[in-house]
């Protein structure tokens, strides 16, 4: 689905990633971990397009994410920000609808199609009754939840996540990471997250990404690389596993008084 060939992200003179040869399968659902600065939405950003690398390139569907219109990009990705900024006043509707417009070349109108589906999307996200509000209005995590159900309107295969969670009750937080994880399963999507909670990336994703923030890395499946070394070392922090039924559970060690 997407692929980097010996990528470098870079900020200043400070090198966050190098030599980055990924490879992400259509149906996998990634989760991309690191401390604060270790460059994971740099990351995100690049490979949505926003940004380009310091060298090294970005594929999508085997074809250079350079070479895409963005009309055409943007039926294949869609791309959640880890924070937005509502200038105008917009119904919550028509904030949703607004990730239809790749599908109608120059026409600045929804149909019933579209409009459907931005009302299912609501939905999942159990945000529908919001659909007349002003968006300023709404709470904070009312709001991600609707920027959530956005980019499931802008309905792409690959759905690019920077803190999805941001905001979200532990109740919502849990629900969207296994709508994630179903749509990967059960309909092929492909999604990258970014997120700190351990626990709730390793029951949702089925692979993950390591990132030092000094130029290194580490991918693959999830139960190979989610462990207690890999995870102490690049958190820098220690993290302990433990087992509980057939779940891992994560939890950082408290220090010696």
């Amino acid at each position: 689905m997407i692929s980097t060939h010996g990528l470098a992200l870079k900020v200043g003179a400070r090198t966050l990633v190098e030599h980055l040869d990924w490879r992400v399968g259509a149906g996998e659902c990634w989760c991309v971990i690191g401390r604060n600065g270790a460059g994971k939405s740099t990351l995100l950003r690049t490979l949505a397009g926003l940004r380009q690398p310091e060298a090294g390139s970005v594929s999508l569907g085997g074809r250079a994410l350079a070479d895409w219109p963005l009309e055409e990009l943007a039926r294949h990705r869609a791309y959640l920000p880890q924070s937005r900024s509502d200038a105008f006043s917009y119904r919550v509707l028509e904030t949703v609808l607004a990730a239809r417009h790749p599908y109608h070349a120059q026409r600045y109108w929804e149909n019933s199609d579209d409009h459907a589906i931005a009302l299912a999307a609501l939905a999942s996200m159990e945000v529908a009754q919001l659909a007349q509000r002003d968006v300023r209005s709404l709470s904070g995590g009312e709001r991600q939840r609707v920027a959530i159900a956005a980019m499931l309107a802008q309905d792409t295969p690959l759905l690019l996540l920077d803190e999805p969670a941001n905001a979200l009750d532990l109740a919502h937080q849990v629900s969207m990471m296994r709508l994630m994880a179903t749509l990967c399963r059960e309909q092929g999507k492909t999604a990258v997250t970014i997120g700190h909670d351990l626990n709730l990336a390793q029951q949702a994703c089925s692979h993950a990404l390591l990132l030092m923030g000094d130029g290194s890395w580490e991918a693959g499946p999830i139960d190979q690389v989610m462990t207690a070394p890999a995870l102490s070392r690049y958190l820098g922090h220690p993290i302990e596993i433990v087992q509980h039924g057939q779940r891992r559970i994560f939890v950082p060690v408290q220090p010696d008084r």
